[in-house]
């Protein structure tokens, strides 16, 4: 199952590498969740499935809310004001602005979920999926342990 979409992250991760400090050269040191971090969050969150569009009130390959983008700081693309129509899914539907969501929502809501004293992935994946105050609750067993594959075999750079 994951070995099949293992070269999908892998791809996603070079890609998140290449293209966001292409875009934000300045940025690469403020980044806080690392690039594997991201991949395998989509990993767990879609399989990375870049054309999934929008289901219900979720959209693209992370599975971020209107509310979750919002509190981002509502990033866009091509620095398009926010509050043009459909700025909202151009970001979250296209794997770069939601990863620059993904930064924006860990900067406001950033915490130590796991008590183990250290703000890591398993901290940032439990914030994505559980929200930034619910981050301390139980994960869904299968996509924790997707993550935790995921993790295992890219590294926790």
């Amino acid at each position: 199952m994951f070995a099949r979409g293992s070269w999908i992250v892998a791809t996603i991760i070079a890609l998140f590498c290449v293209c966001t400090y292409a875009q934000q050269p300045q940025a690469a040191s403020q980044q806080l969740v690392s690039q594997v971090c991201l991949g395998c969050i989509c990993e767990v969150t879609s399989g990375c499935n870049t054309t999934i569009g929008c289901s219900g009130s979720v959209c693209g390959p992370f599975g971020i809310t209107w509310g979750y983008w919002s509190d981002a700081g509502k990033p866009t693309l091509n620095d398009e004001p926010n509050s043009a129509d459909g700025a909202y899914p151009r970001c979250v539907n296209d794997p770069y602005c939601a990863a620059r969501a993904i930064q924006g929502y860990m900067a406001k809501f950033g915490q130590d979920c796991t008590g183990n004293r250290v703000i890591d992935c398993d901290d940032y994946l439990r914030i994505h999926r559980l929200g930034g105050y619910g981050c301390t609750g139980p994960l869904d067993s299968k996509y924790e342990n997707k993550y935790k594959l995921c993790i295992q075999t890219f590294g926790r750079q």
